[in-house]
C-alpha cells in the first residue's frame, strides 16, 4: 500500500463550526460512524463502524505508517479524529508529515475551499451528494426531543435504515469525488516544499496556544454585568423599554431633535464629534459602549479551549488562495483589537481578580477596556514567555524590490525612516528637514499605505487622510506627488498590466524581472521569486466598468461565491507582492521550526520558549533570508512578554 485516500462520517455533540476540529473530537461522546477508504485509488469501500463493522488491518496500521499517504479533503478533520479514535491523547496527534490535503491542492489552483465547490467547478462526471447536509444533521449531531421521536436526543442508524444506506453511499461517494479531484490536479503536482509548509502548519496548529480561562471568565462576567449597569442608566435616561433597540432608539433621538440614518460605529462617531446636547452625547456614548461586541471572542474561547485549556486549529494554510497567505479560523487573530492602555498588566490583574469596583473607579468604559485586553488572554506556558518577532515594513520593501524601486532599498537596507526620506522625495523637503512629528511625514505614510497598489484619492479616504487633517483638495496632489517620487513601482504596475493581457491573449509565456507569467490548462498561472506560483482559472480579456480593457478570471468574489472577476495590473502587483510577502514568512517559520510557534498573524510570530532565549537571537532568525531573495533587506522587531500584547 502506499497510498489511502480516505474520509470519515462522526458524531459529536460538541458544535464544530463554533468549537473546532480539536474540541469536537475531545468530546467524551465522539464516535467515528463511517469510515469510507480507497487504496492506491481503487475501489471505494465503506466500514459500517456504528453497526460494529472494523477496519481492516492493514488500513488501521496505514494510519500511523508514515511511509502510506493518507488523503483526505480538509485532511486535518480525519487526521485529527482519527488520532481520537486511536486512542491518542489531547495534544497527541497522527504525525501530519503522511498527509495530503486535497483542499491545500485545489487552493494552490485558485479553485473553491469546499469539496462540492471544486467538485462543480472541475465539472466532475461524479459530484457530492447534496443531500449529505441534511443527513449530517440527522445522524452526526444531536436532535431536539420530541414526542414523535420518543424524547431522543440522538439520531441513531436503526431510526431510519433507508437515510442509513443513503448516507453509506453519500460517505463513499466523497471518497470517489476527492479521487477525481486527485486525478484532475495530478497534472499541477503541489511541490514538496509547499507540503512541508503545510506539515508545520498542522505543527503549530495541533500545538495550539494557552489560554488564561481564569481570566477569560472574569472578563465575560465583567462584561455582563457592565453592560447591564450601562442598560439601567440608558433606560433611565431615555425611558425606553429596550435602549439596544436601533428603531427604538432612532424615535427617541428622534424626539430629542436629531434624526439619524443609522446607528452605526461612523454615524455615531462623527455625531459625537458634532455639536449635540450633552444628554445626547451621553447617550449616544453609553449606546456604543452597549453596541462593544469584544465579549464574543472571550465566549469563542471558552468554547475552543481543550481540557489542556490550549486553543487549536486558529489557522488555515492557504486560507487566502489568491496569495497563499494563512487565514485565521475560529478566535481570529488576525483581526484582534490593538490595545493602548499603558497600565495593561495592572487592570488585566483587577479583571482576572474579579475587583469591579475598582474597574469602575479607573475606568469610564468597561467594554473598550475588555477589547483591549482581548490579546493579553493568550499566555505561555509555565516557566516559559512569549517571544513576538514581526518584519518591519515588509510589503513595502518586498513592493520596492519587486520593482526596482532602488532608492527605497537602499534606504531601508540604511535603516531610515522610509516615510520621512518619502516626504523628502514628495515634497522637496531638504534632508533633516523632515522628522517624526512632521505633517509631511504624517502624509508621507498615508501616501504609502494607500497608493501602493493603484491606489487614488478614494484610497487616501479609505485611509483616514481628511480626518487626520488633510484637505480635500491637497488629495489629488499628494497622490501624483507619490507616484513622482516612486517611479519604478508605477511602471512595474503597467508593465504586470501588460505582461498578463499578453499571456491571455497569445498563450504565450512572458519573463518580467524576477516574475513569470504563462497560460496552461485554462489558468494563467504567475511565478513568484520563490518558485511558488500563484494561478487564475480561466483568464479572457474583459470590458472594466471605465468602457477600457482588463483581464477577468474565475474565482471566490466579495460576496463568498464563485463569480467572473475583474482586474488589472495594481491589483495583480498587490497579489504578487503579499504572496512574496508570505513566502518570507513561511521560510523564517520553518528556520523557527525548533522554537514553538504557537501563532503567525499577518507578519509575525508568535514563539513559547525558555525564559533563557533572547529576543535578538529570534529576530536575527527571522532575517535569515532564502537563496532566492538576494538583494532584499529585511528587519524584525521583538519584544518578549508573558502574555500576548501589541508592544
Amino acid at each position: 500500500m502506499k497510498t489511502l485516500s480516505l474520509d470519515i462520517e462522526s458524531y459529536s455533540s460538541v458544535n464544530l463550526s463554533k468549537c473546532g476540529t480539536y474540541r469536537y473530537a475531545e468530546c467524551d461522546e465522539f464516535e467515528i460512524l463511517l469510515f469510507a477508504y480507497s487504496i492506491d485509488g481503487g475501489e471505494v469501500q465503506v466500514i459500517d463502524v456504528a453497526n460494529g463493522e472494523e477496519i481492516p488491518e492493514e488500513v488501521y496500521s496505514a494510519l500511523s505508517d508514515d511511509t502510506v499517504l493518507k488523503y483526505a479533503f480538509n485532511a486535518n478533520f480525519e487526521r485529527i479524529c482519527l488520532s481520537k479514535f486511536l486512542g491518542m491523547p489531547t495534544g497527541q496527534y497522527l504525525n501530519p508529515k503522511s498527509w495530503r490535503c486535497t483542499m491545500v491542492s485545489s487552493a494552490t489552483l485558485g479553485l473553491p475551499l469546499s469539496l462540492e465547490g471544486v467538485g462543480a467547478v472541475l465539472g466532475l462526471d461524479k459530484q457530492k451528494l447534496s443531500e449529505g447536509k441534511n443527513l449530517i444533521r440527522y445522524f452526526c449531531v444531536p436532535c431536539i426531543p420530541t414526542k414523535v421521536n420518543g424524547g431522543r436526543i440522538r439520531n441513531l442508524p436503526n431510526h431510519d435504515k433507508a437515510k442509513w444506506e443513503t448516507f453509506k453511499s453519500y460517505n463513499k461517494r466523497d471518497v470517489e469525488v476527492e479521487l477525481e479531484i486527485q486525478k484532475q490536479l495530478s497534472k499541477f503536482p503541489v511541490t514538496e516544499e509547499l507540503w512541508a509548509e503545510y506539515h508545520l502548519d498542522q505543527e503549530i496548529n495541533d500545538r495550539g496556544i494557552l489560554i488564561d480561562l481564569e481570566f477569560v471568565k472574569q472578563a465575560v462576567e465583567l462584561d455582563k454585568t457592565s453592560k447591564q449597569a450601562i442598560l439601567d442608566e440608558l433606560k433611565n435616561l431615555t425611558g425606553l423599554e429596550n435602549p439596544n433597540s436601533v428603531l427604538q432608539m432612532r424615535e427617541w433621538l428622534k424626539g430629542q431633535g436629531l434624526e439619524v440614518e443609522s446607528l452605526g460605529k461612523e454615524t455615531v462617531t462623527e455625531l459625537l464629534d458634532s455639536k449635540i446636547d450633552e444628554k445626547l452625547k451621553q447617550v449616544l456614548l453609553l449606546r456604543q459602549q452597549l453596541a462593544k461586541s469584544s465579549v464574543k471572542k472571550y465566549q469563542t474561547m471558552l468554547s475552543v479551549a481543550g481540557s489542556d485549556h490550549r486553543a487549536r486549529g486558529m489557522f488555515m494554510f492557504y486560507g487566502a488562495n489568491r496569495t497563499g497567505r494563512w487565514s485565521g479560523r475560529l478566535i481570529q487573530l488576525q483581526n484582534l483589537y490593538r490595545n493602548t492602555i499603558s497600565d495593561l498588566a495592572e487592570v488585566r490583574t483587577l479583571v482576572k481578580q474579579g475587583n469591579v469596583e475598582a474597574i469602575h473607579l479607573l475606568y469610564d468604559n468597561v467594554p473598550e477596556v475588555l477589547a483591549q485586553l482581548i490579546r493579553t488572554a493568550f499566555v505561555p506556558k509555565e516557566n516559559y514567555k512569549f517571544i513576538v518577532s514581526d518584519f518591519s515594513s515588509i510589503e513595502a520593501i518586498v513592493l520596492a524590490w519587486l520593482s526596482g524601486e532602488t532608492w527605497v532599498v537602499n534606504a531601508y537596507a540604511n535603516r531610515e525612516d522610509l516615510y520621512i526620506k518619502n516626504a523628502e522625495r514628495m515634497f522637496g523637503a531638504k534632508e533633516g528637514t523632515v522628522d517624526k512629528h512632521s505633517e509631511l511625514r504624517q502624509k508621507s505614510k498615508i501616501a504609502t499605505l494607500a497608493c501602493g497598489y493603484g491606489g487614488a484619492v478614494g484610497a487616501l479616504n479609505a485611509f483616514g487622510a481628511t480626518s487626520l487633517g488633510m484637505k480635500e483638495e491637497e488629495l489629488k496632489p499628494t497622490v501624483d506627488a507619490w507616484r513622482n517620487a516612486n517611479p519604478h513601482i508605477v511602471q512595474f504596475w503597467w508593465a504586470v498590466d501588460r505582461a498578463v493581457k499578453q499571456v491571455v491573449k497569445t498563450r504565450s509565456s512572458v519573463r518580467l524581472r524576477n516574475l513569470s507569467f504563462h497560460y496552461q490548462s485554462g489558468i494563467l498561472f504567475i511565478t513568484l521569486p520563490s518558485g511558488r506560483k500563484l494561478a487564475y482559472v480561466k483568464p479572457r480579456i474583459g470590458e472594466n466598468k471605465f468602457g477600457g480593457e482588463c483581464v477577468t478570471y474565475e474565482g471566490i468574489g466579495l460576496a463568498r461565491k464563485w463569480e467572473r472577476i475583474n482586474s488589472y495590473g495594481p491589483k495583480f502587483v498587490e497579489n504578487i507582492t503579499q504572496a512574496v510577502a508570505r513566502d518570507i514568512l513561511a521560510y523564517a517559520m520553518q528556520v523557527l521550526r525548533e522554537y514553538n510557534i504557537v501563532a503567525s498573524v499577518h507578519d509575525e510570530v508568535i514563539l513559547e520558549v525558555p525564559k533563557d532565549i533572547q529576543v535578538e537571537t529570534i529576530n536575527n532568525i527571522m532575517c535569515q533570508m532564502p537563496d532566492w531573495a538576494k538583494g532584499l533587506p529585511m528587519r524584525a522587531e521583538g519584544y518578549e512578554c508573558n502574555f500576548y500584547k501589541k508592544d
